[in-house]
């Protein structure tokens, strides 16, 4: 074998030379830098099959990077070995010849205990195509599931010389497994270690085999589920079992998706020259902690939607990352001529607005979507539904959570469930492209369908700048671990088609989600300067006020401790501000005495969708401090007495986590805000407003600022409440009444905000305080409550200054 390599050296240093000039690697996972391989220690690379293809790309790539040479022999301990072995194919495992190459490695290590030996799996995908039964690109284009063969691996390396990506597996210290036992078994131990490894690699990459498009719809259609309701429906006379058949594959047809591998190819490139023209980056943050998940789960992201291009952008950076991008379920308004077509081989699915009423319809999306839940496919849906108008996150609809849970607990029941883990993603912008719709929306324009022509309206906005994106990655909800936490281990025992339990944990999983959505949340810019401009009477600033408190806003944020705090932009204020000027959503005035930064009514209304997106971020933070606004002093009695009521409501608003312990947070906050130079301890327990610093009263009333519209809202809603009376009002009228009495206010106050009176903010509030128990229904529906909200209204009332106290009880009673 020594003879051989010697000969053949010549070849194999062309070869790697041919190799290296022709390949130009996408990604190179962990950077080689970062493999932590002991230098001082024997190293032998692994690849998870023979191929000289591999060899030589490796050859070259860790001389490249200076890493121990993989095209060279090793002479460990009297043996001389190639630095690069390979596991036999599977056929070839129980021959004779063809045992895994480590035996001879494991003897010598049980001989001295002084010797030591690392192994480094290596997995090299020459592009990644879905694995398909089906399609010439499957042919040629690249690594699936199946082995590929010599004339289709070098047609591959022609095709995807530069969609080559290598995975390198952390070093396997051989002796660990060592244990005294014939090394024939170790040796067959330390093979099946590196086939879960490289089953795993190849799981995250490629994901599970796509079925044929038509032989899954075959499969759904003729399902068990859909047959009982089938024949249900067939019993019922309404149509014949024929045509109800027909109807399930037509049905499956509108459904689901046709990834393949020319169109995932098509737009990454795509979708590389238009974030290249859109903006000027894209930051992704955590998706570190997310790469272990996707080789043994079923990965569910659920991202916040903001923006067509939310479908678009994670998709195409888990393809960057080298994940397998995720079936997307999109809304049928999308299934339009052109687009339809190619979103859906890029890996969409579709389904209808509503289908309650449609059991076959029900019946088949379900069993579709289940298919795709038990055979691992990374699946994408956006709980909110449609995209947030407001800039809020909106709450989560139960329709794909609850058929996502039943999927679960159905591979359960059947003991094949694949662990699944819910992700979350936020995803930021400096600048929407829909942010002129969105405006036009909320003061009542309609919604406009969406057409191939509007997209070519999108396009000629391919000029303008529009900054930078980010997307985070939030803390993963693993599914079994959570209904454990949520009911105990016993939901293993109680599964069935429909839990008694699956309607109210539903509700429930979607508000820990939406939270940890928002607790990736990332501060840009745009958003910071627009929580500071917003919060000014007349949305103008001196530059030198709103650079300081860009300063202070950064600085609460540091401090938060860590789970909940947001990651700040690059730069210091100065350069937030001159982003913000580079993207017209604020204006400079030049004055002698120093520059004023302003926003006139549109941009105003704009940057209101940017402030609300992190709105959330300074909760506690803008409570304290407006708890401070019109009260001087207070001690932590009284401000926990005072600020007690309302925020669970407030939180539940804005979807955060509340802290375990109020009083604990709050003290932790005055300490905050102490060090911040904006309260001073009053020498007797408590905290007090500075009476001579004019500038700390005045960043302290902006940090306040932030929280009026919303309490301002909640005081509009208990103000008609309690002046009504209980048991007078339905939640739907006291949610309408409390809209129709913001509206007038904010017309009243010269307010162009249409958020500050949108319809599902007040459905919320009545809901929060249903869920907090200070209302209940009666048998007719009507809203009942007691002398404690009457207390808790009193005490929150002491947060306003008389005068808007006034001016919302005349405004609420003027409207009888």
């Amino acid at each position: 074998m020594a003879l051989l390599h010697t000969l053949t050296t010549p070849l194999r240093a062309v070869m790697t030379r041919m190799i290296a000039a022709w390949v130009r690697p996408r990604l190179i996972e962990p950077p080689p830098a970062e493999l932590g391989i002991a230098a001082e220690l024997p190293v032998f690379y692994v690849l998870p099959r023979t191929a000289w293809s591999d060899t030589w790309l490796l050859g070259s790539l860790t001389s490249r990077h200076g890493l121990p040479a993989a095209d060279s022999r090793r002479r460990f301990s009297g043996l001389n070995l190639p630095g690069c072995l390979a596991l036999p194919r599977r056929r070839q495992r129980h021959t004779a010849g063809h045992a895994p190459p480590f035996e001879g490695l494991i003897e010598r290590l049980e001989a001295d205990p002084a010797l030591a030996v690392q192994l480094v799996p290596v997995s090299i995908f020459w592009g990644r195509a879905p694995g398909k039964r089906f399609g010439f690109w499957r042919m040629v284009a690249a690594d699936s599931w199946q082995l590929t063969g010599r004339l289709r691996r070098l047609l591959a390396i022609l095709v995807n010389r530069r969609s080559v990506e290598i995975h390198f597996g952390a070093p396997l210290m051989l002796r660990d497994i060592c244990d005294g036992r014939d090394p024939a078994l170790t040796n067959r131990k330390a093979a099946r270690l590196l086939r879960v490894h490289f089953r795993r690699v190849r799981s995250r990459v490629l994901g599970p085999d796509l079925s044929h498009r038509r032989t899954l719809i075959e499969g759904v259609a003729s399902s068990p589920h859909v047959g009982q309701v089938i024949n249900e429906l067939a019993g019922e006379g309404r149509q014949s079992r024929p045509r109800l058949e027909r109807r399930a594959r037509r049905y499956g047809r509108e459904i689901a998706s046709n990834m393949t591998y020319p169109v995932l190819r098509f737009m990454d490139g795509l979708l590389r020259r238009l974030w290249n023209r859109l903006y000027d980056g894209v930051d992704v943050r955590g998706l570190e902690a997310i790469k272990p998940l996707a080789e043994d789960h079923t990965l569910v992201y659920v991202p916040c939607h903001r923006s067509h291009i939310d479908y678009l952008l994670l998709s195409y950076v888990l393809y960057q990352e080298g994940l397998m991008p995720p079936h997307i379920a999109a809304g049928r308004n999308l299934d339009m001529p052109l687009v339809g077509p190619l979103l859906r081989r890029g890996g969409a699915f579709f389904l209808r607005r509503s289908f309650r009423d449609n059991r076959l319809y029900g019946a088949v999306f379900n069993e579709y979507l289940h298919r795709l839940i038990a055979r691992g496919h990374p699946l994408e849906y956006f709980m909110e539904g449609g995209r947030s108008r407001s800039g809020r996150m909106l709450p989560a609809r139960p329709g794909m959570l609850a058929m996502t849970l039943r999927s679960f607990l159905r591979s359960h029941a059947a003991g094949q469930a694949q662990p699944l883990a819910f992700i979350p993603v936020y995803i930021g912008y400096e600048r929407v492209i829909e942010s002129a719709s969105y405006q036009r929306e909320l003061r009542g324009g309609r919604k406009r369908k969406e057409t191939p022509l509007s997209l070519l309206r999108v396009l000629g906005k391919l000029r303008q700048p529009f900054g930078r994106v980010s997307l985070n990655i939030g803390e993963p909800l693993r599914l079994a671990d959570y209904l454990d936490h949520e009911l105990g281990r016993q939901w293993r025992g109680e599964i069935g088609p429909q839990p008694v339990w699956l309607n109210d944990l539903v509700p429930r999983l979607g508000e820990t989600l939406n939270r940890r959505i928002n607790a990736a949340a990332v501060l840009n810019p745009v958003n910071m300067v627009a929580l500071v401009l917003l919060a000014t009477p007349h949305h103008a600033i001196e530059e030198r006020l709103l650079v300081r408190q860009l300063s202070l806003l950064a600085a609460l944020q540091r401090r938060m401790p860590a789970p909940t705090r947001a990651s700040l932009p690059e730069g210091d204020p100065e350069a937030w501000i001159a982003q913000a000027l580079a993207l017209g959503m604020i204006q400079r005035r030049d004055q002698s005495l120093g520059d004023i930064l302003l926003a006139d009514t549109h941009q105003a209304s704009q940057l209101g969708w940017y402030r609300n997106n992190v709105l959330h971020l300074f909760a506690l933070a803008g409570l304290t401090a407006f708890a401070f606004r019109h009260q001087p002093r207070h001690s932590l009695d009284e401000l926990e007495a005072l600020l007690a009521p309302g925020w669970p409501i407030l939180a539940r608003e804005l979807m955060v986590t509340p802290p375990l312990d109020l009083r604990e947070a709050l003290a932790a906050m005055l300490e905050v805000l102490v060090e911040q130079e904006l309260l001073e301890p009053d020498g007797e327990g408590g905290w007090q407003r500075f009476e001579e610093r004019l500038e700390a009263g005045e960043s302290l009333d902006l940090l306040g600022q932030l929280m009026q519209p919303s309490l301002e809202r909640g005081y509009l809603l208990l103000a008609v409440l309690i002046h009504t009376g209980s048991g007078h009002l339905t939640a739907e009228s006291l949610a309408e009444h409390g809209r129709l009495l913001a509206e007038r206010l904010a017309v009243l106050s010269g307010l162009d905000a249409p958020e500050f009176f949108d319809t599902r903010l007040f459905v919320s509030l009545v809901e929060s305080l249903e869920l907090e128990g200070w209302l209940w229904r009666d048998t007719e529906d009507r809203l009942i409550f007691d002398d404690r909200l009457r207390d808790a209204a009193r005490r929150s009332s002491k947060l306003f200054d008389p005068a808007l106290r006034h001016r919302l009880q005349l405004i609420t009673r003027r409207t009888e």
